[in-house]
């Protein structure tokens, strides 16, 4: 275990005061000269206890590129807390790796102490809610531009999202369906787009504005895929949905600039209320579709939103921008992952809603260290 010299304090505590402890450091007040601030949050540490080898998979299940749930928002706020015994469970997760074979590794949870301190029914298609308002993203001005040159697509048909020089973080379901992992799963791949031919010189009299740019995937191979068990267990129930969320580990850098991952805010502290991203909609093949909209509600690992979307936008990084206090500058980052469809009984009127996961203080440290292979990187979100 890697570490910084200094000596830390770190303890196992009981999951409640676990979320209490992964509250926001700072309170930011509200002045004529107020930014939508990206606040600072105490982030637990997750460190691996044991790993080991399971049966390799048979790749049987069919990729599904949308997950439904009938536990609307009161649903989850009447949900008891998991005990600490079970956040484990779910945060101990499986890897699966290129040629085939699969590990699991259960985990421990802790917090750094400082020396001062001693937690309906199911719809086979989404909907575009009244007037689609989803954006076409044509030409490579754009296509090849930060943030839309963070999106990706799966070989399975989903869309992932660029978050470090060889990880895309996508939803679980693209590449396991709760039971087993999906076909495809062990020769996944990650295509990025780029430009199917060089430019040739055009005429300076003619407007190539509206002329969409002849564009192409470019396919990288991924070695490894991280699952947490919350999902695996869950089946997408209404545990499962709350763990909706993979890693990609690709076999070589993409060398493409990626957006950071970041602890969802609550709602009333994003910019207006909302909530942008952009993914590969089925229903518009080859194009990258952008969007953002309004959160209707939330619970603690679930943002709930009518986004227009449909299947293929799945494992799509929701994401907003906020202005990093630190280094004075506005910065995106990803606060979520989109997931799927539910139906919410509100006041005895169903209503449907697309639901994005939350990244909380624990899949920060979860999903951060995957990607960093320690905790002393991942200390704040």
């Amino acid at each position: 275990m890697r570490g910084t010299g200094a000596v830390l304090s770190m303890a196992i505590i009981p999951i409640l005061l676990l979320f209490l402890l992964c509250a926001i450091k700072e309170v930011i007040p509200y002045s004529v000269h107020w930014k939508p601030t990206w606040p600072a949050y105490r982030v637990p540490i997750i460190l691996p206890q044991s790993t080991h080898n399971l049966d390799k998979p048979e790749f049987v299940a069919e990729a599904k590129l949308e997950v439904s749930s009938p536990c609307g928002p009161q649903c989850h706020k009447v949900s008891p807390l998991p005990t600490y015994e079970e956040v484990k469970q779910y945060l101990s997760y499986e890897t699966l790796y290129a040629n085939g074979s699969l590990t699991e590794t259960e985990v421990g949870i802790y917090v750094q102490r400082s020396e001062t301190e001693s937690r309906g029914r199911s719809r086979m298609k989404r909907q575009i809610y009244g007037y689609d308002s989803r954006f076409s993203i044509f030409g490579k001005d754009f296509l090849l531009n930060y943030p839309f040159s963070t999106s990706v697509k799966l070989s399975t048909g989903c869309t992932g999202t660029l978050v470090a020089e060889k990880h895309v973080l996508t939803a679980a379901h693209c590449v396991h369906d709760g039971k087993t992992y999906v076909k495809g799963a062990q020769k996944l791949r990650v295509g990025f787009l780029k430009p199917k031919v060089k430019d040739s010189s055009r005429a300076t009299n003619t407007s190539s504005s509206a002329i969409p740019d002849k564009m192409k995937f470019q396919w990288i191979r991924v070695k490894r895929t991280h699952v947490p068990k919350g999902w695996i267990k869950g089946n997408a129930n209404d545990i499962g949905m709350d763990y909706d969320y993979a890693l990609l580990e690709l076999k070589k850098p993409h060398k493409r600039k990626f957006m950071k991952i970041g602890v969802s805010p609550p709602a009333k502290h994003l910019p207006g209320g909302r909530i942008h991203f952009s993914g590969y909609d089925n229903d518009r093949p080859g194009n990258l579709v952008y969007r953002f909209c309004d959160v209707k509600d939330e619970t603690y690992d679930l943002l709930y939103q009518q986004c227009d979307a449909q299947p293929g936008a799945s494992g799509s990084g929701v994401y907003v921008r906020m202005w990093k206090r630190q280094q004075q500058k506005w910065e995106r980052k990803i606060i979520g992952i989109f997931s799927g469809h539910q139906w919410v009984d509100m006041n005895g009127s169903p209503q449907d809603f697309n639901v994005a996961v939350r990244i909380t203080p624990l899949k920060y440290a979860q999903i951060c260290y995957w990607i960093k292979g320690n905790y002393v990187d991942c200390r704040e979100g």
